[in-house]
């Protein structure tokens, strides 16, 4: 089995087990050149399906992932397809951000739908990768799950974000962080986050990655209920304010969802907290709409692993005439849920399309086995090398007087050992 992704992979091991023995014979399997179409392959059409939480418990959600994916699904179709085939996107499945409907939802696409790939997965749990990568399903999501890194079939569309060792640390944050400070030596920063596998994950890779670029870590825990946000900050905003040697940091961290970081750093700012505060999730001008959250995130400089909204590139501007167009000619207010839709859609039609006119999962893999490519809106792409470590990309944007503004901006670091 797999790095274990939540409890409940290993509860249902057995499950799993006999669930792949039982759909061997259904599932469409490639045979190879002679013998059964892919699955979900057609002579003229690719079928695949997403995974994404629409809806959760704390009321965020990653539902703008369905629309970037399928902006960057219609451009392919519009342009003829991948070689000749056009792509069945069945729209994302709702896990709800709950592990057991994450499985379930991953199943029914591969026994049920027949789908070839499944492209996007964004949620912050993952139980489903052990089946998608045992029942061979290319699958594209947003790499920040060790889910990411290693299984064969499973790529994270800016890379491996939180590797195991032997692989790599992006240096984005850190660095961006250092532009913002002035420097990062003799810095000092708390970083947070909810108790989660995410959250632990995340955790232990910042505090190597901070500590590694210079600073000092004052305060590193993932001790935030993961259920729901608390009502009451003041016992997180306590500690973290007296980390440094009973004073406050120069910045906090927040590795958490923006329900989370809106009680977080309103608890801080009246606090009196005056240091940097950065988060990597808040880079969406729907959450300006409400006077309470936009004084929360005010200041706040996000986190990006992609190139900004607010670039001139012409990268930038096809993406944004994309998602005019899915959304029926109207302009919405862009977000970094597209961002991933879009780019995991964006990675899949790549390789698949090296992969030739004969497309099975094998000649899949052998595509992605040699793809690299350039100047994308994550930067260079390489695989396998994705599936070890990150592209190494990133930005930095601060909100300020209800606009974002690039504070660091869009720049590839060299990655660092992960031990």
């Amino acid at each position: 089995m797999l790095r274990p992704i939540r409890t409940i992979a290993a509860a249902a091991a057995a499950l799993l087990l006999a669930t792949a023995c039982n759909s061997a014979s259904t599932s469409g399997e490639p045979t190879g050149k002679g013998g059964a179409s892919a699955r979900g392959v057609t002579a003229d059409s690719i079928k695949v399906g997403g995974i994404v939480s629409m809806t959760t418990a704390s009321g965020y959600s990653k539902k703008d992932t369905d629309l970037g994916a399928r902006a960057r699904y219609d451009r392919a179709n519009a342009e003829g397809g991948v070689n000749g085939r056009r792509i069945e996107y069945l729209g994302a499945e709702d896990d709800g951000q709950d592990p057991a409907k994450n499985l379930a939802a991953a199943r029914k696409l591969v026994q049920q739908d027949k789908v070839f790939a499944v492209a996007p997965m964004s949620s912050v749990t993952f139980s489903g990768a052990d089946f998608l990568e045992q029942q061979k399903v290319p699958t594209f999501g947003w790499g920040t799950l060790p889910s990411f890194c290693g299984p064969k079939h499973i790529y994270g569309f800016n890379g491996c974000l939180v590797p195991m060792p032997g692989g790599t640390l992006n240096q984005t944050w850190p660095e961006g962080l250092g532009s913002v400070l002035g420097g990062t030596k003799g810095k000092s920063i708390a970083l947070i986050a909810a108790d989660s596998d995410a959250g632990k994950f995340g955790i232990r890779t910042f505090t190597q990655g901070f500590t590694a670029a210079g600073y000092t870590v004052s305060y590193a825990k993932a001790v935030v209920p993961a259920a729901s946000p608390p009502s009451d900050w003041s016992a997180y905003t306590k500690e973290i304010l007296r980390s440094n040697g009973g004073k406050a940091p120069d910045a906090v961290v927040s590795v958490m969802q923006t329900p989370y970081n809106i009680g977080l750093f309103t608890a801080l700012k009246r606090a009196g907290f005056k240091g940097v505060i950065s988060d990597p999730t808040d880079y969406d001008p729907g959450l300006l709409t409400k006077d309470a959250t936009r004084q929360a995130l005010d200041g706040v400089h996000v986190l990006l692993q992609f190139e900004p909204f607010e670039s001139s590139s012409p990268a930038i501007q096809q993406f944004k005439e994309d998602i005019r167009k899915a959304a029926g000619g109207k302009d919405v207010p862009l977000n970094m849920h597209m961002m991933t839709g879009y780019m995991s859609a964006d990675l899949f039609l790549a390789i698949a399309g090296k992969a030739g006119k004969d497309l099975t999962v094998e000649s899949f893999q052998k595509a992605a086995a040699s793809f690299s490519d350039t100047g994308t809106l994550v930067g260079d792409r390489a695989e396998p090398k994705g599936q070890k470590e990150s592209f190494g990309c990133g930005a930095l944007v601060q909100l300020r007087n209800g606009r974002y503004e690039v504070s660091s901006p869009f720049t590839c670091y060299p990655p660092i050992p992960f031990r």
